[in-house]
């Protein structure tokens, strides 16, 4: 057994004097794997870092939420011609959910309605996001407050001047870490008392915060934008109760809405229920594409890298055809000279993964200092360290395979001959 270590030692020490003796070929050969590492891993992190991103964004929402409105999110068999005549789901609809929906574990009712200018005393901020809700939006988002509270449904129904804040438009109004709960805020020509101030939370994956939003009673922009205003896009949106069957609430939800706008039996629904599950799904989906096309980018170059190592590994056999004579006359065994070219081109391949994976490593701190994109993270993660390094060892050993079993049959005698 000793031997045999001590002919591997022995291979690996002649494939880095190779190495070392030809630096100039040895950097023009790994940088095809350089390349190509760093196109695969830089992607890979990318996307992963992506899928961590949205996810989190989506965390704050309960998987099983359904979102009820006059358009699909996705791909629908309604003609499109059909579809924009859909009437646009209304308060009313809202409330006959509230009142008739079993195992409802919350619901909101919401409309979108253009950015609007903020005041304080003086202090005037542009184009302020005005978020609207009932009073569910806070089971359903899970929203936690750094001081005050959300709206109660007394206030909501009423829909009293009442809102909540997010930190950094907090801070942009009256100064970082004001605790404004009590003070007024005008904007939509009206005045609103602050309520609660929102918990720092980051831009999500969508490029929406609710950092730099107000969030207000529904019922006031009802009362502002009325009820058939389709730019206000209105939705509902509901989660079951804890342990309820999501199946069955979409089914019963589909029922109650029917049954509320008298749509007969056998005609087609005028609204569409739309799963977070769903959009989840589809999520994946294009994370998964993502991967793969991060994997033919990477692939071609890390190709062309072990056409380089291979070609390379020929001329190498060749040019020390003599030595190998030498050697095999003097007693080295087959696998010896096999080691020492496979070594060899493993650790061409190696090396050039690891410059790749510093590079990527690299990037990823510049992107992370510099901010240029703001909150998101990028993260390279073991499981793609690990993936990198184990690609370049496999595009190491099918690089090196053939010219190394080629240098092992060299006959001795033809091998010295040729060398000299």
């Amino acid at each position: 057994m000793l031997i045999y270590f001590r002919a591997l030692g022995e291979s690996f020490r002649f494939a880095v004097n190779a190495l070392r003796n030809n630096k100039t070929r040895t950097f023009l050969s790994l940088m095809g794997v350089t390349v190509g590492i760093f196109s695969i891993i830089g992607v890979l992190a990318a996307v992963d870092s992506l899928e961590k991103d949205i996810k989190g964004s989506l965390s704050s929402l309960d998987s099983n939420s359904m979102i009820i409105c006059h358009i699909s999110f996705g791909p629908s068999e309604v003609p499109r011609w059909k579809r924009e005549r859909f009437p646009l789901v209304t308060y009313d609809d809202y409330q006959n959910l509230q009142r008739n929906l079993p195992g409802l574990g919350a619901i909101n009712y919401s409309m979108n309605v253009a950015a609007q200018k903020v005041s304080y005393e003086g202090t005037v901020i542009e184009s302020v996001r005005i978020d609207n809700a009932t009073e569910g939006l806070y089971d359903i988002e899970r929203l936690e407050f750094e001081d005050g509270r959300f709206f109660n449904e007394r206030e909501s129904v009423n829909g009293a001047p009442v809102a909540v804040i997010g930190s950094i438009l907090r801070d942009n109004l009256f100064g970082v870490g004001v605790n404004p709960v009590g003070k007024q805020v005008k904007t939509l020509s009206r005045k609103f008392t602050i309520i609660g101030v929102l918990k720092k939370e980051g831009i999500n994956a969508f490029g929406d915060s609710k950092d730099e939003k107000l969030v207000v009673p529904v019922n006031i922009i009802r009362r502002i934008y009325g009820d058939n205003n389709r730019s206000t896009f209105p939705t509902i949106t509901i989660i079951p109760e804890e342990g309820g069957d999501p199946d069955e609430l979409y089914a019963l939800t589909e029922q109650k809405m029917r049954q509320g706008r008298s749509i007969k039996s056998g005609d087609d629904s005028n609204f569409f229920i739309n799963r977070l599950s769903g959009f989840a799904d589809a999520i994946d989906g294009i994370i998964s594409i993502l991967t793969l096309v991060g994997w033919g980018i990477g692939g071609f170059s890390l190709l062309v890298g072990g056409f380089g190592i291979a070609n390379i590994m020929f001329v190498s056999v060749k040019e020390r055809t003599n030595l190998i004579g030498i050697q095999k006359a003097l007693g080295a065994k087959r696998r010896f000279i096999l080691f020492q070219f496979l070594f060899e081109s493993i650790l061409l391949s190696i090396f050039g993964g690891l410059i790749g994976l510093i590079m990527v490593q690299v990037v990823v701190w510049l992107l992370d200092v510099s901010k240029i994109a703001g909150d998101f993270e990028f993260v390279l993660s073991f499981d793609n360290i690990f993936l990198g390094l184990f690609t370049t060892f496999v595009i190491g050993i099918i690089a090196g395979i053939v010219p190394a079993i080629g240098a092992s049959k060299l006959d001795p005698v033809e091998a010295i001959r040729t060398g000299m």
